[in-house]
């Protein structure tokens, strides 16, 4: 009975070990909650100690404290974004333009974007500044000035999101206006003003083809006349040749056009 009671209880201390030895081995070996993992080609890994950040370890196997420690990967490549803004323009046209911007996370630096921002830097910083630039931008210009200006508004306004995002240790490496769009109103006043143009243009146009048209007759008829063939017998010729046939509603029914008989 003794033997079977000391039996049991080396059973019972064999399986804990071997739980314990268990739990222990799957600690050691899985990434993420063990005593390892990998940071990925174009990031950085943020380590942190019982969430106090610790230290920024870089691309490859990492080594680390199991239940202590936890790491946040952070890109450090050129991202892309695409950010909708809105604002209004000098003249006071409400402006909306898609910004489009490629820029990367100072590695060195990713402790104290990770303390200071977050990992979501991009929604609580990048967005807000993009905005804000847009507007402090579009506010410089009337609305036509944003259309024939494009190159002096989009310089303005990179200096001015460089400099912002680069107290954050947020590089900007390009930035582009994809395109403007103005108020339904203003694009119609703006398209019926592009058709008023074009008709005043066509207008002259016209004028002034009449008035070459016209000033050419007058001097092919005074060339005529300057050298004698401008004779009685040729201008009623000319007549004739204009003449409809029908009499005119008056005088005796004489004809207006005198017919040479011989």
């Amino acid at each position: 009975m003794m033997m079977n009671r000391h039996f049991t209880e080396r059973k019972r201390a064999l399986g804990a070990l071997l739980l314990v030895l268990s739990i222990f081995v799957l600690i050691m070996i899985i990434p993420g909650i063990g005593a390892w993992t990998t940071i990925g080609a174009g990031h950085v890994g943020v380590v942190t100690r019982f969430g106090a950040v610790n230290r920024v370890v870089n691309p490859g196997f990492v080594l680390k404290l199991p239940l202590i420690e936890s790491i946040y990967s952070m890109e450090t490549r050129t991202q892309k974004e695409q950010i909708e803004a809105l604002a209004a323009s000098k003249d006071l046209q409400r402006v909306t333009s898609t910004i489009a911007l490629n820029l990367h996370l100072r590695g060195e630096n990713a402790v104290d974007v990770y303390q200071n921002i977050g990992e979501d830097y991009l929604n609580r910083i990048v967005a807000p500044a993009v905005q804000e630039v847009f507007k402090s931008t579009t506010s410089q210009f009337t609305t036509s000035d944003l259309i024939s200006k494009r190159e002096e508004v989009k310089r303005i306004a990179y200096t001015e999101l460089k400099n912002r995002l680069g107290k954050y240790n947020i590089i900007v490496d390009d930035f582009n206006i994809v395109n403007f769009a103005f108020s339904q109103e203003f694009s119609t006043a703006i398209e019926q003003k592009t058709v008023a143009e074009q008709n005043r243009e066509k207008a002259k146009i016209e004028a002034q083809t009449a008035l070459i048209q016209a000033q050419g007759q007058a001097d092919a008829q005074k060339i005529l006349k300057d050298s004698g063939s401008l004779s009685p017998e040729y201008l009623q010729f000319l007549a004739i040749q204009k003449w409809d046939g029908k009499l005119p509603a008056s005088t005796n029914g004489v004809p207006f056009i005198q017919i040479p008989t011989k």
